[in-house]
């Protein structure tokens, strides 16, 4: 599921101090099937698809819908931030919550832009969807994940053994951090 409801789109691009956050072009195809295909990015997120699949199925402009951001650094696309709605069958916390997802390439690591991009995407949301709690799903095992979600202003709801690991579910008032 992602819709997110009555919400302008495409926004007016998000720009922070480093990046612009935007919607997909067909320009970006590129690097969603390198985002999609790196074992890297996919370490704990069930594993990469493989790169001639999503060659094949991607459409010419992937990702196109309400909460789904193309992140920018210098002219060039680095990851992707999602917000949409968890599915019911889900975990029940989190169901019907606007769920915040967030990839970026190896290269682009260790930059602090992963959180700079989730927060300018979660301030865009505080806009068109005023008083949403937000929650975010990661693997304990995933360190960065885990203190990025803290910095963002998250707090644990439960811990829940799925894909043969320990996962992490916290939540995000609507009032942010």
């Amino acid at each position: 599921m992602t819709d997110l409801g009555p919400v302008p789109w495409p926004p007016v691009p998000i720009r922070t101090e480093r990046l612009v956050l935007r919607e997909p072009e067909a320009r970006d195809r590129p690097v969603f099937v390198e985002l999609l295909a790196s074992a890297d990015v996919h370490t704990y997120l069930g594993g990469p698809r493989p790169r001639a699949e999503l060659e094949r199925e991607l459409p010419p402009t992937p990702e196109r819908w309400p909460g789904s951001f193309v992140v920018e650094a210098d002219g060039a696309m680095i990851g992707q931030v999602l917000l949409r709605r968890a599915p019911g069958h889900g975990r029940p916390a989190a169901a019907g919550k606007v769920d915040l997802g967030y990839l970026l390439l190896p290269r682009a690591w260790g930059h602090g832009y992963a959180g700079e991009a989730c927060a300018a995407a979660l301030g865009w949301l505080d806009g068109a969807l005023p008083g949403e709690s937000v929650v975010l799903h990661t693997q304990t095992a995933n360190a960065r994940s885990m203190r990025l979600a803290a910095k963002l202003g998250f707090t644990e709801v439960e811990r829940f053994e799925a894909w043969d690991a320990e996962q992490w579910l916290g939540m995000r008032s609507p009032d942010g951090p």
